[in-house]
């Protein structure tokens, strides 16, 4: 079994797609939403780019909704033609995407089909809670029994210590801190995919 001690945290971690700019996002976003055959609206193209790049247009605070004033701004910014010009159109009559537009859809399916992995843009404080939290997860037993590929030897309670809840903390509650923990380690090889595996054990019981 490998050693607990030491765990990267870093973009050099992260695919390449990772690093593509929110205004090529927002061009995938748009093909997704329709607008490589008909005029697409903000909100439609938000909501697929929510869900190719879960947080990344999220408002920092309220980290569940997202933020259409960004998405517009990016979707202003792919009809330049000093971007590219992959899209046109506006807010008012909807957003279409120009030839070279789908051009640049197709050079990248894996992403239309599969979304992004990126580690979210964190403040130092978030940036704190993250090696801390990330080094407390590892130091759990759940860790080292699904590192050990013992995955069905984790109790419940010892999954429940890997989020840090209890029996106090059900549903609603339950799921943010597994959702947070899943967006704020995306990306981060391992520890994302014990988390994906170890959350199936928790449950989110009312």
């Amino acid at each position: 079994m490998c050693g607990h001690a030491t765990i990267h945290f870093g973009e050099d971690e992260l695919p390449q797609e990772a690093s593509l700019p929110n205004d090529k996002i927002v061009v995938l976003a748009a093909y997704l939403a329709g607008a490589s055959q008909q005029l697409t609206d903000t909100e439609d193209i938000a909501i697929k780019a929510n869900e190719i790049a879960p947080g990344r247009f999220s408002w920092r605070k309220y980290t569940d909704q997202i933020n259409i004033e960004a998405v517009r701004k990016r979707l202003y910014d792919a009809a330049k033609p000093a971007k590219g010009g992959l899209i046109s159109g506006g807010e008012r009559e909807g957003w279409l995407l120009t030839a070279a537009g789908l051009a640049f859809c197709e050079e990248h399916p894996e992403i239309l089909a599969h979304g992004l992995k990126f580690a979210p843009r964190l403040s130092v404080k978030e940036k704190t809670w993250q090696h801390r939290e990330g080094a407390r997860m590892i130091s759990e037993a759940a860790f080292a029994k699904w590192e050990a590929g013992k995955v069905n030897e984790i109790t419940r309670q010892e999954a429940e210590r890997f989020f840090g809840v209890d029996d106090y903390i059900k549903g609603v509650a339950r799921q943010k801190r597994i959702d947070r923990a899943q967006q704020i380690f995306r990306g981060q090889q391992r520890l994302e995919k014990a988390i994906a595996e170890i959350a199936e054990i928790v449950g989110v019981d009312e």
